[in-house]
């Protein structure tokens, strides 16, 4: 019996009032637009959980059955679905509207890995002659027509005590989403299936440093030191497969292969180390004790990498309880196998290899399988003769995430591992490993797209190579807007491969590198955005990073697929192209209908009925990130590497309405309390005077949050106003700070109530567009007597379309002209 498996509960027995047998059909009714459909010409049927699929016991449903031998009709209060003995006649009926269950349209999902991908394009440039080929993304539960198929056929059979079963469908295994162009109720629906995406820690969404390199201790620490130095917070420190031993064994262990090694080294002058190995390299880690205690000091938590598949070897400090616990003899110095089929093996492989590591300090696991699928043939290893040989695919990737995370909460409240995507149903295993990407900007273009698709099969947290991985070239450019990606993407984490003369240190890109930091501390500053996020996803299903489809509807947010929602608050548009000439970067975007205000540059877009297409320009400083009307974003003003919850809390409101609920919890501190903070953002205007109202209160258990807190509201729409403060109702003296806003400050009491009011000249369209013009001016390059020309001219024109008519005839430059009609 697995230990892990106390923890994954699942209940995949269908409710039997939801069952309808026809001919060789089985189907089942999960919901009033969800049918699983099991054919089977021996008539034998799966009611076990399988790799995927965890749940089916929905309450009884509402449907009737009729038809003939020929034909059978399921119809619900939303659908039909019409059986024929050839699957391939069958179809759904939505009102009049036929849909084949074909998966035609389907907006697919995700894949295992982009190692050795340059953008969608796999490639190993280092073998000549090999030809590149397009990946393939696998299939999601959303689809154009309305209708997507999950299959699962394939999928192995979980046993009652939570084991992998050598058993697979007795026939075809789907399920048939019928949620129209409702994709979060699809993949709300997976989620009941498969059950829910997992909470990751908090301390996962700040930065993470990674590298490819055979560190010291001394040197990994003076590299935290100098992101310390320039305050650049990290939270998660990962130390690559040189942390153990990975050489040889003469010149790293110390002793000699001749008459230590099993027969399998017989005649090797040395025996070579590799990837796999559990053994701190004492050379370059002299205290690991030490080492971990120092990165746990300085608030980051810490991982390592693992390439498992070599099993154990007789250099390993942990070789000897191995060999013994597999009934071998350990003096015969014979590799222990990796089988991940095999609890006994499962079991020691924890107990005796992870466990004493995670007792000194590591606080979770990178696996980094890059093995394919494992068909599994007799001879078994030859202690497993009692055990019958698993003789379809068992994917050993699959396993290592079901039980590291499984093993993982057995220490942990909020468990976590980082590893590659093993199927449907990856997302109870967060956080994935996407793989090794080549360095280039068709790389970077395609990751917005491959993130956010990957949330329609429900797997919503990504981690890339943040810089990519190898190959390509060094460009400051390329580097930042990699950056600048990473930290509007589920997980921020720089990583490189082991050439000397690579790294991902961002002081290393001269002044790109500067703007890379700043960036990398707004990250640090979004952790409570994030956490919140990751709360709703949790939850209620709702991903960090959607494609744009899932909010609008209209038929060109399908073409805008480098764009993407970001939270409830955010719409991304990342740069992925080099910039012009000029200086500037063209990023083409679709703003659906409303007022979207650029988070970076202050720039303010209003757009109608369908939307806008358009081209914004930027410089190297900023990508396009813009927050929608009301829009509330809760930020964190600690300066530390830990990402608790904020002692400082900063608040950016932009004039609309709106509402939103802060999440905050004590799970750091084992705590399972939880605070809730709503803001609810108002805007008036009466006789050409705005008043941007916010209104704060809390419910639930305060004792989660510092009592110290405070708050800084920035009313970031506003350049000057007069502020009323008001506490439970009463009011109060305001402290007014003005930078680029108006900022109030004051403590927060999670008992107390407050409302804070912002009252300012409205300023008409074509006032806002003269003050946005002095500001362009103001960056442009260009000789200075003609962008001062050019501003007077601008202040005297009387309407919008005369505003738009000026810009041409203006002695300035194109990119100039275009920034300057850009929000018309």
């Amino acid at each position: 019996m697995l230990k892990q498996q106390l923890i994954a509960q699942t209940a995949p027995l269908a409710n039997e009032k939801n069952f309808v047998f026809w001919m060789d059909y089985r189907v089942t009714v999960l919901t009033d637009r969800l049918f699983r459909i099991e054919k089977s010409p021996e008539r034998k049927f799966r009611d076990q959980a399988t790799q995927a699929i965890w749940f089916r016991n929905t309450p009884a449903q509402q449907f009737t059955l009729n038809g003939d031998q020929g034909h059978a009709i399921i119809e619900t209060p939303v659908c039909r679905l019409v059986l024929y003995k050839d699957r391939a006649q069958c179809y759904v009926e939505v009102g009049d509207i036929r849909r084949s269950l074909n998966n035609y349209g389907n907006l697919l999902g995700t894949y295992r890995t982009l190692d050795n991908c340059n953008g969608d394009q796999h490639s190993r440039p280092w073998i000549e002659g090999d030809e590149p080929y397009q990946i393939q993304l696998g299939k999601g539960v959303c689809s154009k027509t309305g209708v997507a198929i999950l299959e699962d056929s394939d999928s192995l059979t979980l046993g009652a005590d939570g084991q992998v079963k050598n058993e697979k469908a007795n026939g075809t295994d789907e399920y048939v989403f019928v949620y129209g162009n409702d994709y979060r109720g699809a993949v709300r629906a997976l989620y009941m299936l498969t059950g829910r995406a997992a909470l990751l820690p908090r301390f996962a969404l700040g930065n993470w440093w990674s590298r490819y390199h055979v560190y010291t201790a001394d040197e990994y620490l003076r590299v935290l030191n100098q992101f310390e130095d320039k305050n650049i917070p990290i939270s998660v420190a990962t130390v690559d497969m040189d942390w153990h031993y990975s050489n040889n064994v003469d010149t790293e262990v110390g002793i000699s292969a001749s008459g230590k090694a099993g027969a399998e080294y017989v005649g090797k002058p040395a025996v070579n180390v590799g990837w796999t190995g559990y053994t701190w390299n004492k050379n370059l880690f002299p205290d690991p004790q030490g080492f971990l205690d120092e990165l746990h000091a300085r608030g980051m938590k810490v991982t390592l990498n693992l390439h498992p598949s070599d099993g154990f070897r007789f250099w390993e400090d942990a070789y000897k309880n191995m060999a013994s616990a597999m009934g071998m003899d350990p003096n015969t110095n014979l590799q222990v196998p990796f089988d991940f089929s095999y609890d006994r093996f499962i079991n020691a492989y924890f107990d005796l290899a992870h466990t004493p590591h995670e007792e000194m300090g590591v606080d979770f696991w990178w696996i980094d399988w890059q093995q394919p699928d494992i068909e599994w043939h007799d001879p078994r290893p030859y202690w497993q003769k009692e055990v019958d040989p698993i003789k379809d695919k068992y994917d050993p990737l699959w396993a290592l995430n079901h039980y590291h995370f499984y093993d993982n909460a057995t220490k942990h409240v909020v468990p976590m591992i980082l590893s590659r995507y093993a199927g449907v149903g990856s997302h109870r295993y967060p956080v994935g490993f996407s793989g090794d990407t080549e360095i280039s900007w068709k790389t970077l273009a395609y990751l917005p797209y491959f993130t956010a698709t990957a949330s329609n099969i429900g797997y919503t947290w990504w981690s890339h190579d943040i810089g990519g991985h190898n190959f390509g070239e060094k460009s400051n450019e390329l580097f930042l807007r990699h950056v600048q990606y990473g930290v509007f993407s589920p997980i921020t984490r720089l990583h490189c491969t082991c050439d000397d003369t690579m790294t991902k240190e961002p002081w290393i890109y001269d002044g790109a590198g500067y703007v890379a930091e700043e960036f990398l501390r707004f990250r640090h500053k979004l952790v409570p955005y994030l956490y919140n996020a990751n709360y709703l996803n949790c939850v209620d299903g709702t991903a960090l990073v959607e494609p744009l489809y899932y909010e609008w509807k209209d038929y060109v947010a399908y073409n805008y697929k480098e764009e993407y929602r970001f939270g409830s608050e955010l719409l991304v548009a990342p740069v992925t192209q080099k910039a012009y000439p000029d200086g500037y970067s063209r990023v083409r975007a679709w703003l659906p209908q409303g007022k979207w205000t650029d988070i970076f540059t202050g720039d303010v877009y209003e757009t109608g009925e369908g939307g806008k297409e358009l081209t914004l320009l930027r410089g190297l400083k900023s990508i396009p990130v813009l927050a929608k009307a009301g829009a509330i974003l809760p930020l964190s003003a600690d300066q530390k590497n830990e990402v608790r919850n904020p002692e400082k809390l900063e608040v950016w409101a932009y004039e609309g309405t709106g509402v939103y609920s802060l999440y905050e919890d004590g799970l750091d501190d084992i705590n399972t309390a939880v605070l809730f903070t709503e803001f609810k953002s108002e805007y008036t205007e009466i006789n050409g005077t705005g008043t941007q109202s916010l209104i704060v209160f809390a419910h639930g258990d305060a004792s989660v949050i510092p009592q110290n807190r405070t708050l800084k509201v920035c009313f970031k729409s506003v350049e000057d106003g007069r502020v009323r403060l008001f506490i439970d109702g009463q009011e109060m003296q305001a402290i007014k700070r003005l930078s680029d806003c108006v900022e109030v400050i004051l403590p927060f009491d999670a008992a107390k109530t407050y409302r804070i009011e912002v009252s300012y000249p409205a300023l008409t369209r074509l006032q806002y567009l003269q003050n946005r013009a002095k500001k362009v001016l103001t960056e442009a390059q260009g000789v200075n007597a003609n962008k001062e020309y050019s501003f007077r001219v601008l202040a005297q024109v009387n309407t919008e379309e005369e505003f738009a008519q000026t810009i041409e005839a203006l002695p300035l430059d194109m990119a100039t002209k275009l920034r300057l009609k850009e929000v018309l």
